[in-house]
């Protein structure tokens, strides 16, 4: 009997830490967004943060490539490989400049809620690559188009129709002007179109070298040289690039540190432990965690738009998740390589 209950917790203490992990995964990404948007609203640039976050961020991932992956080394003579690293760091870094670029124009809360249109999208770019058969009569198929469908759907509620304020905190801790909430929308869409090709090129990435922190390393650190390339023309006051006390190196510190290393370790640990299927339905937490912090924090209003938007945008966040889980239970034969890829929550700003 003692034997029997002692198994039972144990059972149940298995189950509960990756629950708790992936609460604290998606923590630390809805924060370090949060905490950015502020960074950004007391004036620091974001081509600045971009730059030191992901230079802080590969001298982190570097010891811990060497620790967890010593005994795998990049094999440089292979063209194609670092073709497809220097490629992803690119699209990478471009989707990277999009999300803060769509964060300062809007919010945390409209950020997380465009994140869910990732496997739409990239439902969409597999079939256009031809990494995935569509079969019109398929089940799962249809669940994943339909789920397309209403997701994008989605997405234009949430990007052009705000609707009556539903919730307004008559104070907040930190400054956080909206300029414009349309054009914010319209670029998070990008990034979410951009990250669902960065998910592509890594899926290919990581079949020849499935080392993830290397390959993290690598695409910080080119991210570090790009950004750093494109922010000298951009950044035209030099004192923009002096580092002070002040929320943006809070923004540098944590984005780094926290919603970077820690989240892509942690959330690599809750894949390899739990499955892709259990970490993706974490995925619609962020946007109650973003809502309730943006309010909170940044005096953010809570409209009809976009509690309507964000959940029609789940709703097919959930059908294309469905459709998925119905293809890996054997049920049919088609099977979708690239959406099942265990890889799909490492992005280093999340």
């Amino acid at each position: 009997m003692h034997l029997f209950d002692r198994e039972k917790g144990s059972a149940k203490m298995g189950n509960l830490v990756p629950f708790m992990g992936m609460v604290m995964v998606i923590l630390a990404q809805v924060s370090s967004m949060v905490i950015t948007k502020a960074a950004m609203s007391s004036g620091v640039d974001k081509y600045v943060l971009i730059v030191y976050s992901n230079a802080l961020s590969s001298l982190i991932l570097l010891p811990c490539s060497f620790v967890f992956h010593r005994s795998v080394h990049l094999p440089w003579n292979s063209s194609n490989l670092c073709i497809l690293i220097f490629l992803l760091s690119l699209i990478g870094c471009i989707g990277q400049l999009c999300g803060y670029a769509g964060i300062e124009y809007s919010s945390p809360a409209m950020a997380t809620a465009m994140l869910n249109l990732v496997p739409a999208f990239t439902f969409i770019l597999a079939i256009v690559c031809r990494m995935e058969k569509h079969e019109w009569r398929s089940t799962s198929n249809q669940a994943k188009v339909l789920g397309t469908t209403i997701s994008i759907a989605g997405a234009f509620v949430v990007t052009f129709y705000k609707g009556p304020t539903i919730l307004r905190l008559p104070h907040q801790l930190l400054s956080s002007p909206q300029i414009n909430w349309v054009l914010g929308g319209l670029v998070l869409a990008v990034e979410a179109f951009i990250n669902s090709a960065w998910y592509v090129i890594q899926t290919m990435v990581l079949k020849k070298f499935p080392a993830v922190l290397t390959v993290m390393f690598y695409l910080c650190f080119f991210n570090a040289i790009l950004s750093a390339i494109y922010s000298l023309f951009l950044v035209k006051d030099l004192s923009a690039w002096k580092l002070r006390p002040n929320i943006g190196l809070v923004a540098i510190l944590y984005s780094a540190i926290v919603a970077t290393t820690f989240r892509i370790s942690l959330c690599s640990w809750c894949l390899w432990k739990v499955g892709p299927l259990y970490v993706s339905m974490f995925k619609p937490l962020a946007i109650i965690f973003a809502a309730v912090m943006g309010i909170v924090f940044l005096g953010d209003d809570l409209s009809l738009g976009r509690v309507f938007g964000a959940i029609i945008i789940v709703s097919g966040f959930y059908g294309v998740l469905w459709g998925k889980a119905k293809e890996e239970s054997g049920e049919e034969s088609m099977r979708s390589p690239l959406l099942q890829n265990r890889t799909e929550d490492k992005r280093s700003f999340a």
